[in-house]
């Protein structure tokens, strides 16, 4: 295709990075390169696409110009909008085009690309933070789509129109202020520039280009035979109403060849005699539809162009807003233009004075369709229309979650969550709604609970995971994960950099004895071993007993932290069977050594065992997998972060310098 060949020949201009960034393959589709650069010598293509220079240089007013669009026409999009860019690319796949017609899109204070999809493959589309940057890299994207706020939309727009490359600007903001409406027209007058809007939903050239969101859906656009022109030109004030016309001319003729919808704001950028005029010159175009709106005169520029000759085509026309004299006062309808005044500007004097003029104009909007079919059936008849042969449009392939919502496609999901859902109204925890957590005031042990356990435990139970993490949260600054905080945010690291620095710590040595603890406990409780074969079972195969020793604490000198978890599991706990065979190991291990007590992390494996097994809420299998998954050394990770998180703090606020190790502390040997 045409732009793989012209992507080959720019491959020495692109640097390797970006090379490298459009050939990625994702989701199984490959990126297809877009031409971010392309020679001057590559004009040529586009100018044979449009009409001689000197004819583009023409003012639209003179009525002297044709096509300002094409099936090469490409355009750069102003403000990122996905869906409208995403709409245009499919239109562009259903009308059989070689190229994206979306060359770039400008997103002030962002470069790089977006990724969209052409037809069934991904394509990276350059983004350019500057509406110079992005006219210099794509010369020949001569549309400029503005989807600017009406705040911005007049100072963008006039960027783009003294661009050299710009030919045509869209402005879709309503609500553009009137002054600076005149000031954009009178400079695209003056410098031979075309304007659509403000206020318009764009325009659409069938079977080649269109504008944002111009005919809405991709079955609104089937459904109006717009992937092929038709011998129609449209234009409107309404882009609302662009789409019912569209539908309406479809099902009574070929199909449009043009539509567009000039905007409805007071002050049109190009108006409707403008685009009839150019219409009247386009050879493809037989008939002219028009749907003007009372409000303003710009009819009344038609009605002398169809008096003084210049318009030799059929053109059929209807004005809206009959009903405004229904009502007793003045009366503003939705656009900023279409507001009732005198009898000039009425639906009724519009009418009147285009059928005097020689137009086809019904006498009621419900009889527009019957005129706009009785004229097309005549000009087929004098043999002025050969009606355009149908043609099937390729299939536009659905977007996947589109598909996986109507029912067409199974597609497999990556990630599996069973413990939160954050896609309703509110974040649930376990099916629990957040303002549920909140309103009945549950705590941290509630929570993990809900995140870890997957379900409400009672109180006691989270109350005593809540005094775990309190208890472990910090044991000084001289164990070995605080050391390693310590240092690490000395030296200027950041608090994540510290906080793992000193988790990267914890293990079977340092405060991850607990799923140990417990592992082992359970297994010998459960087959009933006394602590003596217990004990000289573990020494056989050289292995420590988990959760027994302590380096300063011994029998005289008992762990404050271990008699609190005992008294509060004997106060609340129904059964404590683990923790007592957890207190007959000690007694056995203190006859051997006096610092080898029951320390902290052997008081909350074999607490927690009774907590899983008492609470009645968990089946032997379930509280195999805790164990073995590694549950309770979670514990002593959250906890300790509160303490790793403190000390980075302290540092910091203390300004301490780089940690150098004292050299007196070494021993150094041969």
């Amino acid at each position: 295709m045409a732009i793989k060949r012209r992507a080959e020949r720019e491959r020495d201009v692109l640097s390797p990075l970006i090379r490298l960034r459009l050939r990625l393959r994702l989701f199984r589709f490959r990126f297809r390169e877009i031409d971010c650069f392309q020679s001057s010598g590559n004009n040529t293509r586009l100018d044979s696409a449009r009409l001689t220079s000197d004819q583009s240089r023409t003012a639209m007013a003179t009525g002297k110009t044709g096509n300002i669009f094409s099936k090469t026409t490409q355009a750069l999009f102003y403000n990122y909008k996905q869906l409208p860019i995403q709409r245009m690319l499919d239109f562009d796949f259903l009308c059989g085009r070689e190229t994206p017609s979306v060359a770039g899109i400008i997103n002030p204070g962002s470069e790089g690309f977006q990724k969209l999809f052409f037809g069934q493959e991904e394509i990276a589309i350059p983004v350019h933070s500057t509406i110079e940057a992005a006219c210099a890299a794509h010369p020949t994207a001569d549309v400029f789509i503005n989807f600017a706020s009406f705040r911005s939309a007049a100072a963008s727009s006039m960027s783009a129109l003294q661009q050299p490359t710009i030919r045509v600007v869209a402005i879709i903001a309503e609500g553009v202020p009137e002054s600076d409406a005149k000031q954009l027209i009178a400079y695209a007058k003056s410098n031979n520039k075309v304007i659509i809007g403000p206020a318009t939903v764009g325009g659409i050239q069938a079977g080649a280009f269109k504008i944002g969101d111009t005919a809405g859906t991709i079955d609104n656009i089937i459904a109006c035979k717009l992937y092929r022109p038709g011998s129609v030109g449209f234009v409107s004030k309404s882009g609302g109403m662009s789409n019912e016309m569209y539908n309406t001319i479809a099902r009574v003729t070929d199909g449009i060849y043009e539509g567009i919808a000039i905007g409805g704001d007071v002050f049109p950028g190009s108006t409707l005699s403008d685009h009839v005029l150019r219409f009247n010159n386009i050879p493809q175009v037989k008939m002219m539809v028009v749907l003007g709106e009372l409000g303003g005169r710009d009819e009344y520029s038609l009605v002398e162009a169809l008096k003084e000759g210049k318009v030799n085509k059929p053109v059929v026309a209807w004005v809206s807003g009959t009903c405004a004299r229904l009502f007793k006062s003045e009366v503003q309808f939705g656009h900023a233009g279409a507001k009732s005044g005198g009898d000039m500007e009425s639906a009724q004097g519009k009418n009147q004075a285009l059928r005097d003029a020689g137009a086809v104009v019904p006498d009621s909007y419900e009889a527009f369709e019957t005129a706009i079919k009785e004229t097309f059936q005549k000009l087929v008849e004098e043999g002025k229309i050969d009606p355009v042969t149908e043609v099937t449009p390729p299939p536009i392939p659905e977007d996947l979650n589109i598909a996986i919502k109507s029912g067409k496609v199974r597609a497999p999901t990556h990630i599996i969550s069973t413990i939160s859902d954050d896609r309703g109204e509110e974040p649930c925890y376990a099916g629990v709604p957040m303002s549920t957590i909140i309103e009945k005031g549950y705590g941290v042990g509630d929570v993990i609970s809900l995140l870890w356990f997957k379900r409400s435990l009672p109180r006691y139970c989270t109350q005593f995971i809540e005094i775990c993490v309190m208890l472990c949260a910090d044991h000084g600054p001289c164990v070995s994960g605080a050391h390693n905080t310590i240092v690490t945010a000395r030296a200027g690291k950041d608090l994540v950099s510290s906080l793992v620095s000193g988790l990267l710590t914890i293990g079977p040595r340092f405060g991850g004895a607990i799923d140990d603890a417990a592992r082992y406990f359970k297994d010998a409780c459960d087959r009933g071993l006394t602590p003596y074969e217990f004990v000289e079972g573990m020494k056989k195969k050289g292995i420590r007993v988990p959760g027994i020793g302590h380096r300063i604490k011994s029998r005289d000198n008992r762990d404050k932290r271990v008699q609190l978890l005992q008294k509060y599991a004997h106060t609340h706990f129904p059964s404590v069977k683990y923790m007592e065979y957890a207190v007959q190991v000690e007694t056995y291990t203190l006859s051997k050594a006096n610092n080898l007590v029951l320390n902290v992390d052997g008081a909350i494996g074999s607490l927690f065992l009774d907590l899983l097994a008492g609470s009645g809420m968990f089946t032997k299998a379930e509280i195999d997998d805790i164990v073995n998954i590694g549950y309770l050394n979670g514990l002593f990770v959250l906890a300790r972060s509160i303490g790793f998180i403190g000390h980075t703090f302290d540092q910091k606020r203390l300004k301490q310098p780089l940690y150098r190790h004292p050299w007196e502390d070494v021993l150094y040997t041969k």
